[in-house]
C-alpha cells in the first residue's frame, strides 16, 4: 500500500526517530541536549545556517528504514534576492545510489512553486501558517537514507528550521517502491501545438501519485484548457489516460471561476482538498525587489494526488501535459511558462535525472 496511514500494526524492532538540529544523527536518547540561556536542554538548537553555495545534510540514515515525516521552514527572502524557494534544492538519495531520485526546488515540492508562499491542506503536502512546509509522503528505503538541501541562492540563510520523522527496522516487502520526484519547466520553449513533458524516461514499475503544475499565462484569455496525459508501457501515439482539461485535472471546473462571463470581471475562486487543489492566482508581484509597478504574467498554481486512483505502470511511464487555451471564437494552442513537479514511486531507484535547470533558467517570470 502506497499510503498507508491506517492505524500502524504493531511490528517488533520498529523504533521512531527524528532528526533535527537538537539531534542530527536522529540517535536515540540524544535529542534536547542543547543548551541555551535558559540552561541545559532548553531549546539551545533550534535551527541551522546554510551559507550561500553550500549544501546542508538532513538526514543521513542506516535502514531498513522510512521517512514519515518532513517538516521544513526557511526565509523566503534575503537581503540578496527574493526567490529562496526556488533557489535552494531538495534530493534524496536511496540506498547508496549516487544519482538523487528526488530533485526538485524546495518551493515547489512543497506545492509552493513561483518561490511565492501559499497555503496547502491536502493529504501529503501541507504548508501551514506560515511557511511552515510538511510532506507525508512515505519514504521507504532498505539500506540507507540521505537528504540534502543545496543553496544556490546568492545570499547566506540564517536559519534553516527543520525535522525528520522516520522509523527504523521496518519490514519492507520485495515488492518495495522508492519514493521519486523530478522537477521540469518549459519556459515558452515548448514550440507551440506541442505538449509539456511532466515526467518521461521512466523504465521498470511502478505508481505515480501525483503531479504540481505552476503555470505563468503568458498569452491572453483561458489558459488551462490542455489535457494531461499519462503513456503507460507499451503506449505510442496515444496515451491510456488523459484529462478532459487542467483545471479538470485539479478537480475544479469551468476555469475555477464564479462564473463564466465578459460583461464584467469573472471572481478567480482558488481552494485546497485532499486529493487536489488550486491554491495559488496572482496577477502582482510581491517581492518588493523593484520600484516599478507590480502586475505580472497571471500564475496559477495547482495540484493532484492520485493516491485513492494510484496510475499503475509496469515497464514505462510518460505523463505530458498540453498547451491549449479557449476563448469565445474556439481553441487556440498556446506557449506559456509551465513547471512540473511529478511524484511517483518505482520498483528501484531510478536511473539519472536530466540535469537540473540552473538557478538562473529557473528563475520565476
Amino acid at each position: 500500500m502506497i499510503t498507508p496511514w491506517s492505524i500502524p500494526a504493531l511490528v517488533p524492532g520498529v523504533r521512531s526517530h527524528s532528526i533535527n538540529a537538537e539531534n542530527p544523527s536522529g540517535a536515540p536518547g540524544a535529542a534536547a541536549r542543547a543548551a541555551s540561556p535558559l540552561g541545559p536542554g532548553r531549546k539551545g538548537a533550534a535551527f541551522l545556517p546554510l551559507p550561500a553555495g553550500e549544501t546542508l545534510v538532513l538526514a543521513d540514515i542506516e535502514g531498513p528504514g522510512t521517512i514519515r515525516h518532513i517538516w521544513l521552514t526557511v526565509a523566503d527572502r534575503t537581503d540578496a534576492g527574493p526567490f529562496v524557494l526556488r533557489d535552494l534544492v531538495l534530493r534524496a538519495y536511496w540506498d547508496g545510489n549516487p544519482s538523487p531520485s528526488v530533485e526538485v526546488p524546495l518551493g515547489d515540492f512543497f506545492c509552493n512553486g513561483f518561490a511565492t508562499r501559499a497555503l496547502v491542506t491536502s493529504l501529503p503536502i501541507v504548508v501551514a501558517p506560515t511557511g511552515g512546509m510538511n510532506s507525508y509522503f512515505p519514504m521507504p528505503f532498505r539500506r540507507s537514507a540521505r537528504l540534502t538541501l543545496e543553496s544556490q541562492h546568492p545570499g547566506d540563510l540564517e536559519h534553516v528550521f527543520y525535522q525528520i520523522d522516520y522509523t527504523t527496522g521496518d519490514r519492507h516487502p520485495s515488492d518495495l517502491g522508492y519514493f521519486h520526484a523530478q522537477w521540469r519547466r518549459s519556459n515558452a520553449t515548448a514550440v507551440r501545438g506541442t505538449d509539456h513533458t511532466i515526467l518521461d524516461g521512466v523504465e521498470g514499475a511502478g505508481v505515480y501519485v501525483g503531479t504540481y503544475i505552476a503555470l505563468a499565462s503568458l498569452e491572453r484569455y483561458w489558459w488551462g484548457e490542455g489535457e494531461v496525459k499519462f503513456f503507460i508501457d507499451s503506449d505510442q501515439d496515444l496515451p491510456s489516460l488523459c484529462s478532459t482539461g487542467l483545471e479538470d485535472y485539479a478537480g475544479g471546473a469551468w476555469a475555477f471561476q464564479d462564473e463564466l462571463r465578459n460583461d464584467r470581471e469573472p471572481r478567480i475562486l482558488t481552494f485546497s482538498a485532499p486529493y487536489c487543489g488550486y491554491p495559488y492566482c496572482s496577477t502582482q508581484d510581491t517581492t518588493k525587489a523593484s520600484p516599478f509597478a507590480t502586475p505580472t504574467a497571471p500564475m496559477h498554481g495547482l495540484y493532484r494526488w492520485h493516491l485513492p486512483d494510484p496510475i499503475y505502470f509496469q515497464s514505462r511511464l510518460k505523463a505530458t501535459v498540453q498547451q491549449i487555451g479557449a476563448w469565445d471564437f474556439g481553441l487556440f494552442e498556446r506557449q506559456d511558462d509551465i513547471a512540473t513537479t511529478a511524484y511517483w514511486y518505482q520498483s528501484a531507484p531510478q536511473r539519472r535525472f536530466p540535469p537540473l535547470a540552473p538557478v538562473q533558467e529557473r528563475r520565476p517570470r
